[in-house]
């Protein structure tokens, strides 16, 4: 197969200087290219900022905000098989990105934000006979916004995790499928449950 991967964080500035992002290391996305290089795939894997080193062996291609992760994704998944959305992209921006640097005046300021465009969702959109899972990293109704998010970005499953595999090493996560059941669960270091995760996705949701 030849799978896409988004992984890290993505940026969105304020003015020049300054950009709203967030803590993702992009370890899980990476630790998966790892796993699917290794089990015989080819892996182009789109990343946003991070300070780790890419598989060996994989496409790498680096992106900063939402729309160039976007663009990047939707030119790579038409000659793929698959996607796995593990990229924490940045859900609003700022309407109006001012030039320079913003000034501090001593009084408070307030900034208009809008959505961002989902990548995941706008992929799921496209996939025809390809395959989709998604990553939901949830604090609150966990497995209720985890299937939401299923349905509504068009996944074969989607990987549920917590806030705590923020910055670890280790992760739990549970796969939900079509059926809204948690069919799997895997628990441990990164590289192990992107293993697990990659032979999980080759028996079930792989096409042919």
């Amino acid at each position: 197969m030849r799978i896409l991967i988004t992984a890290g964080p993505t940026r969105e500035y304020l003015d020049d200087v300054r950009y709203l992002s967030n803590a993702s290391s992009g370890q899980m996305g990476y630790e998966l290219a790892r796993a699917a290089l290794e089990a015989g795939h080819e892996v182009a894997l789109v990343s946003g900022p991070v300070t780790i080193p890419a598989p060996e062996g994989c496409e790498l291609y680096q992106v900063e905000t939402t729309d160039e992760m976007y663009s990047q994704c939707e030119q790579l998944f038409k000659d793929c098989d698959g996607v796995i959305g593990t990229a924490a992209v940045c859900d609003y921006r700022i309407k109006a990105r001012k030039p320079g640097k913003i000034a501090k005046t001593g009084e408070a300021i307030t900034l208009e934000l809008v959505e961002t465009i989902d990548v995941l969702a706008e992929l799921g959109t496209q996939k025809g006979d390809r395959w989709v899972m998604g990553f939901a990293l949830e604090s609150q109704d966990a497995r209720f916004n985890a299937v939401r998010k299923l349905y509504s970005k068009k996944c074969d499953a989607i990987v549920l995790n917590g806030v705590s595999a923020i910055g670890s090493t280790d992760n739990f996560v549970e796969v939900i499928d079509q059926s809204q059941e948690t069919v799997a669960t895997y628990s441990g270091p990164k590289a192990r449950v992107a293993r697990e995760l990659i032979a999980w996705i080759q028996a079930h949701i792989a096409r042919g």
